[in-house]
Order: C-alpha cells, then structure tokens, then sequence
C-alpha cells in the first residue's frame, strides 16, 4: 500500500491542508477560512477555535478529495503563522483571543525590555535576533502590563500551530523554527534562552519543550482522529513556523539561493548551514527544519499586501470589468502595468501600509507614491507598486549577503505575485538573476511541513533528500539592457526613508527617538 503524508497550515486568512505521496506530488489540497479581527488599529487577533475548526474541516475535505484510503496516511505535520500568543490556562482553557504576527500593540513593552537589558546588542547576545513587535515575547510582556489578570492566569504560551498540535495529540511542543521567533529563543544552541526568562522574570515553564522539526512530538488521539479524518495513532511530527517551513518547501536549505515569498508579507530568506552572527539585529536569524541548519530572512509587512491594497482601493472600474468578462482583476492591471517602461516612468512607490520591519523594524514608517506627475498614468502607477515592493526585497537580499559575502546563483519566487509573469520579470531584472518558480510552493507552508513529514518516518533519508523532489515549473531570465533604469532607480528608493523619517515619525504622532530608528 502507498504511503501518504498530511500537513495542516493554520494560515493567517484560512487552513490549507493536503496529502503528498511518496513522490512528493500533491494528491489533494482544501482549505477553511475564518475571520480575524481588529478591536483597533494595530491590533489583530483570532480566535484559536475557528482554527481547530478550519484544521478539522479542511482535513476532512483533503482526505474526501484524494480518495486515499485514511490509513495510509502514516504521519501528519503541522505548519503555522508565526509569533502569535495562544495563552492557555491550567485547565487548558483559552483565556482570550490569540494576538497574531501582524499585531502592533507591544512597541513599548519590546522597547521596554530591550533597554532593561542595556540595549540591542546584550539582546543579541542571547537571542541573535531583536526583539520585534510581531514576536510572541512581546505579546507576554503586553499581557503582564496590561491584562495582568489574564497573565496570571496563564499556565502555558502556544504558538499558532502548537496550539492544534495539542487539540490534536495533547502534548505541549514547537519545533526549533517556530520557538526562534517567540524573542526569547537561544537560535545558536536550539533552546529557550533560560537566563534571559530570568531577567525578564518569566518562567520557563510557561513555554513548551522544543523538537526538531521532523522528530515525533505525538500522537493523534481518538477525539481528534474522530473530528479530522486522521486515524488514531498517526505521529505527528514538529513541523515548522510557516516563515521558515515555506522556504523549505521551496527547496531552500543552502547557501546561494535566495527564496521570494510574495503573499500579503514578503519573506526574503536563505538557508544556512552554520550559524552567523545578527550583527545589527536587521535580520531574523532562525534555526532551520533540518537539525544544526539555520535560516536567514528579513520580511516586509505589505508585499502583495500593497497590491492587494492598490486592487482593492483605487481599481474599482477594474474589479467590475473583471467581474463582467469572469477574470481576475490582477490580469488587467499587470496589462496596463506591462506598457509602462521599467522605472514606471521615474515614479516610486513606497510600501509601507503597515510601517515596516526589515530593513527598517519600524512601525511609524508610512506609504507613498513618490514623484507623481501629470504624464503618469495608471498603468505607471500599477507598475510602481510592483516596482516598490521590489526594491524592499532588494533591500533585504542586501543585507543577507552582508551578514555573509557570497555569489547568488538564482532567486525562487513563490507566493501569489508568482503567479505574475511581470512581477517576476521585475525581479529578474533587478537582481539581473534568473526566477524560478516550483513545484509544491503554491502550498505554502503545507508542503514543506509535508517534507519533514516525510523525513520524520524515514520516507526520506534527510531534507535534501525530501527536496530532490521539488521540480522547476517556470524559468524567466534577466534582461540586461533594463540594468540601468533599475540600478537608478533603487538607489533613489534606497535615499527615501533616511529623507522622509522625521515626517513619518510627525504623521504617526510621534518622535524619532521614541520609534528608535
């Protein structure tokens, strides 16, 4: 009988689960949505029940669709958005709403903490990474002050996934990549910075023990196996936060290759296969799926969240023609954005909706188009966001190869703006490297947890193994007479926020030594 694996991706908007086969082919895929909400600006929250409920949903219709027969599934993985805080009491009841990773609340708790331990750099000493405002920590620090009631009553702090990992199997475990971004993480030696907990004055227990991404951390129970389809008994490895666990999908675990993740945020990461140091904290330096690999990556907070944003704001006219000829509207905008020239006619877009956390983690940064003339036209404009959020990304491949000095080979592009031939001549051309998009990517997450999956029960001998199943799908090559236009360009990008940052910090109400920039 053919052995099959399952993942579940507790995603931000919705749970994807699927099914891979032993030839690390996609056999079936559903996903469950649910809402998220936002009591005030900055806030995000869930509710993990409408999590549970997407994860047995989506489950159900996976394994209905495959048409696989349920015991053949030999091992469920797990993948999740990370940083969010699942406090649970000591009758494992959930005391309030999950934060999520795009929840802003805690700037002054992070910045709190960080100067208690005489600054960013003592910070670093135990962590290797700062101390970000999406990160798990600060959310702690945020209940402790201000919900004081509800942090008393908190007996363990789960991350999104790890929270399904204990409706499914009853054991409190993360895996190494997810607990790197909790903030109080020791990414060097794999484990929670204990003396670090103690100056804070948290206790280790509040956190659960951690495992490598591909070894057991349970099994499905009855109750579970009842409600998902997954029969009882079925391991369930560590699996991986979504940030990291996705680039391994993409086949990312060595140095060379630098992975594009264009979804709501944009993830720019490369695999590694020795620990650096996070000399300036810019970055998120993490362990990686596979034991002693690690993974390097900066995010920005509105990649395809900027386009999403544009569609939904100033193209109404677009949306409807969309709706009356049944396309999407993306393919209408990338036509008008592929008549106007690289550059978009010497116009730039900054994609700061949310502020920003790589290269700059700071929240007051805000949006602009920049350079608008009355020649512009909206297929300029279009073509600017794109453009924008290109240059960010950039940014952020810069600083990798700051932390270590190396030729890139290629770049990997995943994510919804994948789907766009335009975005990824964008890329190609600004890096002036050849994009691929592969094979699994378009899972997210689900598919890398599938592989570590599939390592844990021995499928495969180890990651690069699992990842010798990964084929190219698409190749788009650089044109070389757009260098020009696009080195200009970003440098003009690269001169805006150290130009703009007293008036951002004016805009959002406050002043440049307290955002910390």
């Amino acid at each position: 009988m053919k052995q099959y694996i399952a993942a579940a991706d507790i995603g931000t908007s919705g749970c994807k689960s699927i099914l891979i086969n032993e030839d690390g082919a996609v056999v079936s895929s559903a996903t469950d949505e649910y809402p998220l909400y936002s009591p005030k600006p900055g806030w995000n929250e869930q509710d993990p029940e409408d999590w549970w409920r997407g994860v047995c949903l989506s489950m159900r219709k996976a394994i209905r669709s495959s048409g696989v027969n349920p015991e053949a599934i030999k091992v469920l993985s797990l993948s999740g958005q990370m940083h969010g805080l699942v406090a649970l009491d000591k009758s494992k009841r959930v005391i309030r709403r999950a934060f999520l990773w795009n929840d802003q609340r805690c700037a002054k708790q992070c910045s709190d903490a960080v100067k208690s331990l005489g600054g960013l750099d003592n910070l670093l000493e135990y962590t290797n990474n700062n101390l970000l405002t999406g990160y798990q920590g600060g959310k702690i620090l945020w209940l402790r002050e201000v919900e004081p009631e509800n942090f008393e009553a908190m007996d363990k702090a789960l991350l999104p996934k790890d929270y399904i990992r204990y409706r499914l199997t009853g054991e409190y475990a993360t895996d190494a990549s997810d607990a790197s971004g909790v903030g109080f993480f020791d990414v060097k030696n794999r484990t929670w910075s204990f003396e670090l907990l103690k100056k804070l004055g948290l206790t280790a227990e509040l956190f659960p023990r951690v495992m490598e991404s591909d070894e057991v951390t349970g099994a499905v129970s009855a109750a579970a196996a009842e409600v998902t389809g997954i029969p009882k008994g079925t391991p369930v490895v560590g699996g991986g936060g979504d940030s990291v666990i996705q680039t391994t999908g993409m086949g990312l675990i060595r140095e060379g290759v630098l992975g594009i993740t264009l979804g709501t945020g944009g993830i720019v990461a490369m695999g590694m296969s020795q620990y650096l140091h996070n000399r300036s904290g810019t970055l998120q330096f993490f362990c990686n799926n596979g034991k002693e690999l690690y993974h390097v990556m900066g995010v920005m907070l509105a990649a395809g969240g900027s386009y999403q944003w544009y569609r939904n704001t100033l193209c109404q006219s677009e949306r409807e023609e969309a709706k009356q000829k049944n396309i999407d509207p993306y393919e209408l905008l990338d036509g008008a954005a592929g008549a106007s020239p690289p550059g978009s006619n010497r116009l730039i877009y900054l994609p700061y909706l949310s502020g920003e956390r790589c290269p700059y983690a700071d929240p007051n940064l805000r949006g602009a188009f920049i350079g608008l003339n009355q020649t512009h036209n909206k297929g300029d404009i279009t073509r600017s966001v794109m453009e924008g959020v290109s240059y960010g990304i950039k940014q952020i491949g810069e600083s990798i190869l700051r932390l270590k000095p190396m030729n890139m080979e290629k770049i990997i592009v995943s994510g919804g703006g994948s789907r766009s031939d335009l975005w990824m001549h964008i890329l190609s051309d600004l890096f002036q490297l050849p994009a691929y998009t592969v094979s699994g990517a378009k899972e997210g997450g689900a598919y890398g947890a599938c592989l570590v999956g599939g390592v844990g029960i021995g499928l495969w001998k180890d990651l690069n193994d699992a990842c010798s199943n990964i084929k190219v799908e698409t190749e788009t090559l650089p044109n070389p007479e757009n260098k020009g236009i696009y080195d200009e360009m970003y440098g003009i990008y690269n001169d805006m926020v150290p130009a703009l940052k007293s008036q951002f910090d004016r805009l959002a109400g406050q002043s440049a030594e307290r955002s910390g920039l």
